[in-house]
């Protein structure tokens, strides 16, 4: 038998992982995550009517479709300590399967890129194994069908400011 429990969104169920190490580790002061979301069962085949919006009823598999996201609000409410530091929007994309979170933050202790990654890394390996993962593979989305855990995170497409 196979148990799937899911407290949250995808784009949820990925950023607060993610957020939490970094904010454990860096204390995040702000944050902005963007979500290039896959197109869903609530978007449309054709062009047509939407009850949310005039782009909702846009042609799913034809165009990148800018959206609302509640992921980091509700990141904040599972994450005490995060509530009210982040925000965030979508870009539906037509593609069938696989997000992209981008999380860009403004943190209180100063990091260089590779010591993130080090943090990240050591979480994916230790206390988020199963429920984060780290690659320094040249992924695409792909690449990442079928695979189980809820955060990817991608060293290669990450940078630092």
């Amino acid at each position: 038998d196979i148990e799937v429990i899911s407290n949250a969104s995808c784009t949820t169920n990925c950023l607060a992982p993610l957020a939490k190490v970094i904010h454990d580790n860096f204390t995040i002061i702000e944050g902005l995550m963007t979500t290039i979301h896959s197109y869903t069962a609530t978007q449309k085949t054709v062009d047509g009517p939407s009850a949310k919006d005039w782009r909702g009823g846009r042609t799913a598999a034809q165009n990148i479709i800018p959206s609302s996201t509640g992921a980091a609000k509700a990141v904040g409410k599972v994450i005490p300590s995060l509530n009210g530091k982040l925000t965030g929007m979508s870009m539906r994309v037509p593609t069938p399967n696989v997000s992209v979170v981008d999380l860009t933050c403004r943190i209180e202790k100063g990091a260089k890129y590779d010591e993130i990654k080090a943090v990240i890394k050591k979480a994916a390996e230790g206390e988020l194994k199963g429920i984060m993962s780290y690659s320094e593979d040249d992924l695409v989305s792909t690449d990442l069908n079928g695979d189980n855990h809820s955060c990817i995170f991608d060293a290669k497409a990450g940078i630092s400011l």
